[in-house]
């Protein structure tokens, strides 16, 4: 299939999606290296101040691929008894034909359920505007037999070139987690919001689920008593996500020995495979870097490029006087 063939194909999704085909969310592959992206409830789960940057490049073989950015800051406050989180995403589809821009604030609350199990809740308000580029799409009537792509569209031309919504969006998630043990709910655009670009027509975003748990597992006799951060561990991981009709089921596992990380996940929808992840990441004192690879095992295998991913999260000191909290114990990746 040729460049240009592969790019109109492209384009016309794009087009006919903006005027009637429900939407998704871009996902991320190192699920717990973007918490509030994942979950809300992650808002101050590590206590002390904490920012967060994503980065993801999708199909990056195919003309027009999807770049996502994002980037978070959160921290635990004693004065208000919850953790409070700011969080910003970025995301060009085609090459900047259709963009979204979000920020958000978040809070959640911390409750003790007994010594050493806690419960975390929290809430989420944003807003976001997304844009398609007018100029960059191209139409059948723009077609010539002979010439190929000579001619102006009949289309009417929105005013600057461009259309435009914007809308209020909210969420809500939800923690249980130990020692060793975590288990988390979220639900996403819990409100209904129309991203149709032109006046009285209606292109709903469905509401997202995401239900995630997880474990640590201590390789010495000293960890299984008390698990240190220095010990090795095993962390077996399962990931499920439901948007519209869209049905996605993940199953991880990390080997972690500091400062080193691995990761390896395999990600299918209930039609089929999709890919496997391959994760390393570093981790040392308050910094971490962290590289993932999509291996494309679906029929968009040979053209696709797989799926990049890099993130990076650094940690800042607490402030001095704090009430002592547990951490949440899950991957850092």
């Amino acid at each position: 299939m040729g460049t240009k063939l592969k790019t109109l194909l492209l384009l016309t999704l794009i087009t006919v999606g903006f005027v009637g085909v429900k939407a998704q969310d871009p996902h991320f592959s190192q699920f717990y290296a973007n918490p509030l992206y994942l979950n809300p409830a992650f808002a101050g789960s590590v206590v002390c101040p904490r920012v967060v940057m994503n980065y993801r490049n999708q199909w990056p073989s195919i003309p027009g691929s999807y770049v996502t950015y994002n980037a978070s800051f959160d921290m635990h406050f004693n004065a208000i008894g919850g953790g409070l989180g700011l969080l910003v995403n970025s995301d060009r589809a085609g090459e900047g034909v259709l963009t979204t821009q979000s920020v958000s604030l978040i809070y959640s609350a911390r409750i003790r359920v007994s010594r050493e199990f806690f419960i975390k809740a929290g809430l989420q308000a944003g807003f976001f505007q997304k844009s398609l580029d007018f100029n960059k799409l191209t139409f059948g009537d723009q077609i010539d037999n002979q010439w190929g792509f000579t001619s102006l569209t009949a289309e009417p031309t929105p005013p600057g070139g461009s259309y435009s919504t914007a809308d209020a969006d909210f969420a809500a998630g939800i923690l249980g987690y130990g020692p060793k043990f975590f288990i988390g709910f979220a639900a996403h655009h819990l409100v209904p919001v129309n991203e149709a670009f032109i006046s009285g027509n209606e292109s709903y975003l469905p509401m997202k689920l995401t239900s995630h748990v997880g474990m640590k597992i201590p390789l010495t006799a000293a960890g299984r008593h008390r698990l240190r951060p220095t010990d090795p561990v095993l962390s077996p991981n399962i990931l499920f996500m439901q948007q519209g009709l869209f049905h996605q089921l993940n199953y991880g596992m990390y080997y972690q020995r500091q400062p080193i990380i691995f990761g390896l996940w395999y990600r299918h929808f209930f039609e089929g495979s999709d890919a496997i992840i391959l994760l390393v990441g570093f981790e040392y004192d308050k910094f971490k870097f962290g590289y993932s690879y999509d291996i494309t095992i679906s029929e968009l295998s040979n053209a696709s490029g797989g799926a990049h991913e890099i993130s990076m999260g650094l940690r800042f000191n607490c402030p001095q006087k704090r009430v002592r909290l547990h951490e949440i114990s899950c991957p850092s990746f």
